[in-house]
């Protein structure tokens, strides 16, 4: 654990200017596509959360954290994440179309890793040893949310990598006393039932087997289940 701290303290330290530019340029690009979402923007917006997806596999991952023995695991997943990112830049599969039933939830997602130095303060933290807004996690929420704002079509892999992401979080609450990435295990069970469901809306017509209705509840059921374990990966260093 003292590992784990020290390195997010030497990150923090060293990385606290990149990341208020970092977390501005996302309010900035945000605020444009929700209110000009030219083509141009669009692709700008992707060409951030590549960006985004290198700083946590190089910077934060490769450089800063790599006395951890688990970082090249790590390393790779946040890889693959920009690779599948830049894959969208370049075929353009993302519409980046706004979809405003989720717009509360979105919003809140994407505003909680701003909460993340706030929390570590309430529990008596303080700078540099204490989660930032650029760290894996809080870019991990960040992306879930922002994909919420414009759901009608998400390249499913990134969801499956960021729900990935928000087991390996949930893991780490109590094995490293890192209560702020409880913030990510709660929102990727309504996230994946949001996804999905958009998915099946789109794709599933009513000769299809399963039917819409069936296949609503299989994915409640998933997404219940889903829930129940991060739960339980929470809860069980309770009951230790």
């Amino acid at each position: 654990m003292e590992l784990f701290w020290d390195t997010i303290a030497d990150y923090n330290r060293n990385t606290w200017v990149a990341q208020g530019a970092i977390s501005l340029l996302g309010a900035v690009l945000v605020t444009l596509l929700f209110n000009r979402p030219s083509p141009a923007v669009k692709r700008a917006m992707k060409c951030y959360i590549v960006m985004l997806n290198l700083w946590i596999a190089l910077v934060y991952y490769l450089y800063f954290c790599h006395q951890r023995p688990y970082n090249y695991a790590t390393v790779l997943i946040w890889l693959i994440m920009a690779a599948i990112w830049i894959y969208d830049v370049a075929t353009g599969y993302t519409a980046f179309e706004r979809n405003r039933k989720h717009e509360r939830l979105s919003t809140l997602f994407m505003l909680l890793p701003l909460t993340f130095p706030l929390i570590s303060a309430a529990r008596g933290m303080h700078y540099p040893m204490m989660a930032s807004p650029v760290m894996p996690s809080s870019v991990a929420l960040f992306t879930i949310g922002f994909m919420l704002a414009f759901s009608q079509r998400v390249n499913l892999f990134i969801v499956l990598f960021l729900c990935h992401w928000a087991l390996v979080g949930a893991s780490k609450i109590y094995a490293y006393n890192i209560p702020e990435d409880a913030l990510l295990a709660c929102a990727i069970v309504p996230a994946i039932y949001i996804f999905l469901r958009e998915y099946v809306t789109s794709n599933v017509s009513a000769h299809s087997k399963p039917d819409p209705r069936t296949a609503n509840i299989l994915l409640i059921t998933l997404s219940a289940g889903t829930g129940i374990l991060f739960a339980a990966l929470m809860i069980h260093p309770l009951l230790r």
